[in-house]
């Protein structure tokens, strides 16, 4: 925290406290991320964060070629695993991936979204085959690609890796139950105030963008736990061998 701020907060506990504790060379020890920058914190949740072998993702972010906005749940792992929902404003899809393989259930709403371009026979003939339906397909197959990389966690957080943060100290609070600090940065006229722990591993707990293009509120949980990523049971439709 810098003198100013700190002297600042002094003067205003004045008023009905005693200054015990504030007086400049008091011990601050137990000050969070004692003596560093925003920006040094920042570079610690990154470090962190990235080192995990697994986390949860929660929240929503703005997506305009997706037509609005996506709210996503995932479970995902270093291994390339991962398990949870996609949703979006028409519809939600399931996701699973273990090993070589990719599991998806879609709603009715989702699958008639994605039809746009076929007729109303094709697309409810769609609906009737797969909708509530696990379906699966090879993870290495072209049209898989992408989204196979979605659940590589290496992948998701690469661009966290290159950062050189400016990010301000803000005040200290709790997310989900843990300590944290918060950290505010700027892009321009984009904003934007990431959470991080203030106990055990500097990890990112929260990020919060305030941009016009893409706005968003993502949590991050359930760091090195296992990823949920077991095939499903029942029938699962072969995409590969059905549709082909």
């Amino acid at each position: 925290m810098r003198r100013t701020a700190l002297t600042a907060l002094c003067i205003a506990a004045a008023a009905t406290f005693s200054l015990t504790g504030c007086l400049p060379g008091e011990d601050k020890s137990n000050e969070p991320f004692s003596g560093l920058s925003g920006g040094e914190i920042a570079d610690k949740a990154v470090k962190a964060t990235s080192d995990a072998d697994s986390l949860r993702m929660k929240g929503e972010i703005q997506d305009d070629s997706a037509g609005g906005t996506i709210n996503l749940d995932m479970a995902l792992n270093k291994k390339g695993d991962c398990a949870g929902t996609i949703g979006m404003k028409d519809g939600k899809a399931d996701l699973i991936k273990t090993g070589d393989t990719i599991y998806m259930k879609y709603d009715e709403a989702f699958l008639r979204a994605q039809g746009g371009g076929s007729s109303k026979e094709e697309t409810d003939m769609i609906v009737d085959m797969l909708a509530g339906k696990w379906t699966k397909t090879s993870a290495t197959a072209e049209d898989s690609k992408e989204m196979a990389s979605f659940c590589d966690l290496d992948t998701v957080l690469a661009d966290f890796e290159d950062t050189n943060s400016d990010a301000e100290r803000g005040k200290t609070t709790t997310v989900d139950g843990t300590p944290a600090i918060l950290l505010h940065e700027k892009d321009g006229k984009d904003r934007y105030t990431l959470s991080v722990a203030t106990k055990g591993e500097p990890y990112l707990l929260r990020v919060v963008s305030k941009s016009a293009k893409e706005p968003g509120d993502m949590s991050f949980t359930d760091y090195n736990k296992p990823v949920p990523a077991d095939a499903p049971k029942g029938k699962v439709i072969d995409l590969d061998k059905d549709f082909s």
